[in-house]
């Protein structure tokens, strides 16, 4: 919940126009505000940025007043939208159920889906992060189709290193990205699990990013806080295209 519209013109228009960004050897999505939509899908056209959205419902209309469904994204032109954020799961009531039917729901519709996991520090303390993991992941792409996952992307976001300063080391990141792929590697089949993009959303930054993008299961990032800084944007895309 970062940005006006007025705000959110100037810090696009300023990624806009990165020449780093330009060059980008990688994909680059910005996940905006509903309110800021329109603004994004305006001021990135013919550029080789896309949109996606920061949720979405999982009915198609009906009395949910507040709610967004899929299509009215895809109406739009938004292409991508996070799905499971833990800010959904920790202050609104997601749960591993509805992040599947969201996902669904997105994936019918026909948007790709940055559907994210991740462990709260009291089960990382107890050393259950891969069996929650585990149940994150396999409710989530219940009913997914291997054709279907190929537009999905696993964000894994520790919970205790979101907005806290601390970061996974990049063992620990990579362990838990390798550890998604193996659950692919399974409902699925390890060539899908290969082509699979599992990012890291925990606190990545241009301090740390050459490091954890290193790590062989680690394809990218989900970005927090350093996106909402043209620079350290455009830095962490350099370390991605490396």
């Amino acid at each position: 919940m970062n940005k006006t519209r007025s705000e959110a013109k100037a810090l696009i228009s300023e990624l806009i126009a990165n020449e780093d960004i330009k060059k980008a050897d990688c994909g680059v999505v910005i996940c905006v505000p509903f309110t800021n939509l329109e603004t994004a899908l305006e001021l990135t056209k013919g550029t080789n940025i896309k949109v996606g959205a920061e949720n979405c419902h999982f009915e198609k209309s009906g009395a949910f007043t507040g709610e967004i469904s899929a299509d009215m994204l895809v109406e739009m032109g938004v292409e991508y939208v996070i799905i499971g954020h833990s800010e959904r799961r920790q202050y609104f009531g997601e749960t591993d159920e509805t992040v599947n039917k969201r996902t669904l729901a997105a994936l019918n519709a026909g948007l790709k889906v940055i559907l994210c996991v991740g462990e709260t520090l009291s089960q990382r303390e107890d050393n259950i992060t891969e069996e929650i993991v585990s149940i994150q992941t396999k409710i989530a792409l219940k009913g997914v189709t291997a054709e279907q996952l190929k537009n999905v992307i696993i964000a894994y976001e520790p919970v205790w290193a979101i907005g806290t300063g601390r970061t996974a080391t990049s063992e620990q990141a990579a362990e838990v990205c390798g550890f998604i792929r193996g659950i692919a590697s399974k409902l699925y089949s390890k060539t899908d699990a290969d082509a699979l993009t599992i990012q890291y959303g925990g606190s990545m930054n241009p301090k740390n990013a050459d490091e954890l993008l290193a790590q062989e299961d680690i394809d990218g990032g989900l970005i927090g806080g350093a996106s909402l800084k043209s620079a350290d944007f455009a830095s962490l895309i350099v370390s991605v295209s490396k």
